[in-house]
């Protein structure tokens, strides 16, 4: 990909200042940059997002309707009443149910969940679901990581006797549904001082009201926090604030002593002998526990998540994954069918934004695919199947604009919208798909930049390989966990050479793996450039070129560093 180089600057008395905090703490003069980048000012305050801790979590009952959502579980647990665990089907919504349905099921035995099917239900809360609820004695049903835009739906759960409580995180809409309680952090009303929780942080921010009002000791929680990490890195949501303090101490717990259906995932996912970061989630345990939901039912991944007993729970994992298998392959099929569809479109060069629509497709694995059209020609992106006899389909964005708003200014064309900036999934009658293709790239042609329609590259600081070494990683790693709102630095170093030694490997020989050299140290770097064997033929030609990189620890040679290789640009 052709990368723009941005190169992160201070104006001089920003530098010096980011030089003396970082001469007070202790660190590489780049930790200081990267501090006053993220608005951190003194050694007090740096210490505090070096270890963020769990006693920093707001008090709860400042979130709307707090007091009235525990009052409503304490009475239906007084009256004994039949209480669902009700959520999504993608891993914000598993593991928001999986850890509410853990926690309440420690003090209450008449709890059930339910989890939709994506095939027969579609997203959210449905009449089936609410039908299933009356017809086994459901009086209260606590939904996560959808509902807030379920007016019709709970009014009528109103109308055979079942109250509701909604936890999620999804932009409303004007008319709120006529639910008991509404937790959302968005809510246009807000009072509660964080808005960025994952619908998972919002159950985890009820259970927390839950355990206060009944004398229950905080620590009873700890055990739900590696769910709260999962849900955060898989739905991509903002690390900083609450959000870093429930992902860093979600991390520890994963990488220290995990619920049983997490150490079954791990397993089958060969984790088990390594220290985890977000990526591991993003890229190994997340789609595993999406593909459940994507291939099957959802409901499945719960109970991997709440089973107690590890030889279940493992025998659950690898079914799961024998979804997963199943779902690369459709993945692999319909992105081709996607690009190829893209790249015969007419005037592509000048398109802002990208639908794309084919009935056959299958529907568990069309976010996965504007994901991966997004990431190829960079622009926003919505992928429309068919079900039954409307069309429904996922959008994905680029760094800086918001594709929620680009739908939601089509919204008298649809039947159901929601979701974020960066993701959003939709509903619309086959025949309006047409008509919603030319407005919404109308929308994002007259609103994205013309800086957003190109992939960029945001260089934190240039280095010598001399400063990259195992001790620069230790410090850097102090930043972690790395995601949206602290992102994981990029660094860059001119005119590096071949060591002589660099060599293109994969499959498909597709990869480069390198050593280099530079002109101010006597280190040999290994790095590892994914998708770039393009570049192997200058790069053997032992002339110069620019890197920009991430910093790694090797994990074949403990101790070492390693970077990964974003970018190459030979030297003019």
């Amino acid at each position: 990909m052709n990368y723009l180089w941005n190169y992160e600057t201070l104006p001089p008395e920003e530098a010096a200042e980011a030089a003396r905090l970082a001469a007070e703490i202790g660190v590489h003069p780049v930790f200081g940059l990267m501090l006053r980048q993220r608005c951190i000012f003194t050694a007090a305050d740096a210490r505090h997002f070096f270890r963020p801790q769990l006693t920093e979590l707001h008090d709860p009952f400042l979130m709307n309707d707090m007091q009235a959502a525990v009052d409503r579980l304490n009475c239906a647990m007084m009256r004994k009443e039949r209480i669902m665990v009700y959520g999504d089907y993608d891993v914000d919504g598993v593991t928001s149910v999986a850890l509410v349905y853990k926690f309440i099921s420690h003090y209450y035995g008449n709890i059930d969940y339910y989890i939709p099917d994506r095939y027969v239900e579609g997203y959210g809360v449905s009449k089936r679901g609410i039908d299933f609820a009356a017809e086994t004695g459901v009086r209260l049903i606590i939904v996560l990581d959808c509902g807030i835009k379920a007016v019709e739906e709970i009014a009528y759960a109103k109308e055979v006797g079942i109250d509701f409580i909604i936890c999620d995180h999804h932009v409303p809409d004007d008319v709120l549904p006529p639910a008991v309680a509404i937790l959302n952090p968005k809510r246009r009303d807000n009072h509660y001082p964080y808005t960025h929780l994952s619908g998972c942080g919002v159950g985890f921010k009820f259970m927390q009201a839950f355990a206060a009002s009944n004398g229950i000791e905080f620590n009873r929680l700890h055990e739900l926090l590696d769910l709260c990490a999962v849900s955060i890195a898989s739905d991509i949501v903002p690390i900083m604030g609450e959000n870093r303090i429930l992902a860093y101490h979600g991390l520890r717990r994963l990488n220290s002593n995990p619920s049983i259906g997490l150490q079954a995932i791990m397993e089958v996912c060969g984790l088990t002998d390594r220290e985890l970061s977000m990526n591991d989630i993003i890229f190994k345990i997340g789609p595993r526990i999406n593909a459940s939901g994507r291939m099957q039912c959802g409901k499945e991944a719960v109970k991997l998540l709440v089973e107690r007993d590890y030889s279940a729970a493992l025998e659950l994992a690898s079914h799961i994954n024998l979804y997963n298998e199943a779902r690369k392959d459709l993945d692999k099929q319909m992105t081709e069918e996607a690009t190829e569809q893209v790249r015969n479109m007419k005037g592509l060069e000048e398109r802002r934004g990208i639908v794309i629509y084919n009935e056959e497709w299958h529907k568990g694995v069309i976010g996965i695919v504007a994901s991966r059209v997004t990431e190829q020609y960079y622009r926003p992106a919505v992928v429309l199947t068919r079900s039954e006899d409307m069309a429904t389909g996922s959008a994905r964005s680029v760094t800086g604009f918001d594709v929620y708003k680009a739908i939601q200014s089509c919204a008298d064309l649809l039947e159901n919208f929601g979701g974020h900036t960066y993701a959003a999934g939709l509903t619309l009658k086959v025949e309006h798909v047409p008509e919603f293709t030319r407005r919404f790239e109308a929308y994002v042609a007259e609103h994205i930049l013309d800086e957003q329609t190109r992939a960029a590259l945001d260089i934190t600081a240039v280095l010598d390989f001399k400063d990259v070494n195992f001790a620069f990683y230790q410090q850097l790693k102090r930043f972690a966990p790395f995601g949206p709102g602290n992102e994981r630095p990029t660094f860059c170093t001119h005119r590096v050479y071949d060591y002589g030694t660099s060599k293109v490997v994969g499959r498909g020989q597709e990869h480069i793996k390198l050593e280099l050299v530079d002109n101010k140290s006597n280190n040999i770097m290994n790095g590892i450039a994914f998708g770039q064997s393009s570049q192997a033929r200058y790069i053997k030609t032992r002339r110069a070129f620019d890197i920009c990189y991430n910093v790694e620890e090797n994990t074949h040679k403990r101790g070492e560093v390693q970077l990964q290789i974003e970018d190459i640009r030979p030297c003019e």
